[in-house]
């Protein structure tokens, strides 16, 4: 009998990265590895890293050599943006054996190491009660402060009939969420080398009503999306289908329609709040909105981060990702001129922080106005408080209910009660009936059911 293969996965960045990593995860364990335990010395190394920002190509390359450290004896294969960036500097680091600058290369790789077959898709999303399924990989916009257009070059969508495949595996195995990924999923179905003979192309808009059809006590959630494929199709669907959460990330960056024409971004700042007003109108009920938010953008003045401010109020986000601008080395910000000392940038980056909160808490108090019913995917047990969960509700918004253990992974539905400027307390609503002087069953139905 041959020896049991031990193997160690780790993966930086994006839910992307983490779907390809439980893919190999996947892959290794129907080929006969196992993943090392605490201390236990690994065979197998792999690593999947990001390389967005500086920090993450320093990130990348702190881990391979940690990794060597502990397990001298492994060999390592490295894969992600920031192999495919720079695969010099990657193959010149402890232990790497193989540089993975492109994923369609992975089967060849991972076949050196005993690999026969590479799943599909996948069945489990490891020390996760959500599960993030990819729809498409590659990006072909060129938005002057990213990277990743060089690194994930080009469209490549997935067919229809696999992802629908992989998320009833996902749901039969217990997955009550599913979160579509991409790296541009509003580009999914461009490219037509996703069909096979007798397919319909299919946007994304029509993903969703083919997954929507799939039955049970499941949701899925979007990961992001640009506010230019926020089109009537899209709002559409997002009115009709029942299992879509009512919460949408359309990627802002700026609030300034001078900064959105130096970031090389396609829309301006009043067509972003227009798309945003069609979807509260169509859903009928407040969906909430999150988004993302450069701080510093080269050139930036006062007067254009104010801006950025207003619109964020406008917008009325329930939470907003903030990030400092960084320069980064192949982009065409990286040469603009007035780059945005450190300590201005900070104060803007807390000065966003500061509104988002008190943006999270005008949400927070509407749904207890509301009087709807949150439906909570309990994800772990609350530090320090013995009977109670805590998890994202449909509007992705973090709940404490009471609640034990078996909760973990299930919904709990449950009544917003008392709001801070972080989370929501709310009331158990138990399954033999609903709370006094609250949503009822025929209300329920203008959200999406989970």
């Amino acid at each position: 009998m041959a020896p049991e293969r031990t193997c160690r996965l780790i993966s930086l960045g994006c839910k992307v990265n983490q779907y390809e990593t439980q893919l190999v995860r996947e892959a290794l364990r129907e080929n006969g590895y196992r993943e090392a335990i605490d201390d236990e010395p690994a065979d197998l190394c792999v690593v999947n890293t990001c390389t967005v920002t500086n920090t993450g190509d320093s990130k990348s390359r702190q881990v391979i050599r940690q990794l060597a450290r502990k397990n001298p004896d492994a060999k390592t294969i490295v894969m992600g943006c920031y192999a495919t960036r720079d695969p010099q500097a990657v193959s010149e680091l402890p232990n790497v054996i193989e540089v993975v600058t492109d994923k369609r290369e992975l089967p060849d790789v991972l076949g050196r190491f005993g690999i026969v077959d590479m799943p599909a898709g996948i069945s489990e999303f490891e020390g996760h009660h959500r599960a993030f399924v990819k729809i498409q990989d590659g990006c072909i916009l060129k938005c002057s402060y990213c990277i990743i257009p060089r690194v994930r070059p080009g469209i490549r969508s997935r067919r229809p009939t696999d992802i629908e495949e992989e998320l009833r595996r996902l749901i039969d195995n217990g997955y009550r969420e599913i979160v579509i990924s991409g790296v541009h999923v509003g580009h999914f179905g461009i490219d037509t080398n996703n069909l096979t003979p007798g397919d319909k192309p299919e946007r994304l808009w029509d993903l969703f009503r083919r997954l929507d059809r799939i039955p049970g006590d499941w949701r899925m959630r979007l990961s992001s999306i640009e506010t230019v494929e926020i089109n009537d199709d899209f709002i559409k669907a997002a009115g009709d289908c029942e299992h879509l959460c009512p919460q949408f990330h359309p990627a802002l960056q700026s609030g300034s329609d001078t900064v959105l024409q130096r970031m090389r971004r396609r829309y301006r700042v009043g067509r972003f709040l227009d798309r945003l007003e069609q979807i509260r109108e169509m859903l009928g009920n407040d969906p909430a909105f999150t988004t993302d938010v450069i701080a510093g953008f080269p050139g930036e003045t006062d007067a254009e981060f104010e801006e950025t401010l207003e619109t964020c109020r406008r917008a009325r986000f329930m939470k907003i990702h903030v990030f400092p601008y960084s320069r980064r080395d192949g982009t065409a910000a990286a040469d603009f001129k007035d780059q945005i000392p450190g300590s201005v940038i900070k104060e803007r980056v807390r000065a966003v922080s500061e509104l988002e909160r008190d943006l999270a808490l005008d949400f927070y108090r509407s749904r207890i106005e509301s009087g709807a019913e949150q439906v909570v995917l309990a994800e772990r047990t609350c530090d320090g408080r013995h009977g109670w969960v805590k998890g994202m509700d449909q509007w992705y918004i973090p709940t404490e209910v009471r609640g034990t253990d078996a909760d973990l992974g299930t919904f709990v539905r449950c009544v917003a009660e008392e709001a801070g400027r972080e989370i929501i307390q709310a009331s158990r609503v138990e399954s033999h009936g609903q709370l006094a002087n609250h949503t009822t069953s025929a209300q329920l139905l203008e959200f999406p059911q989970v």
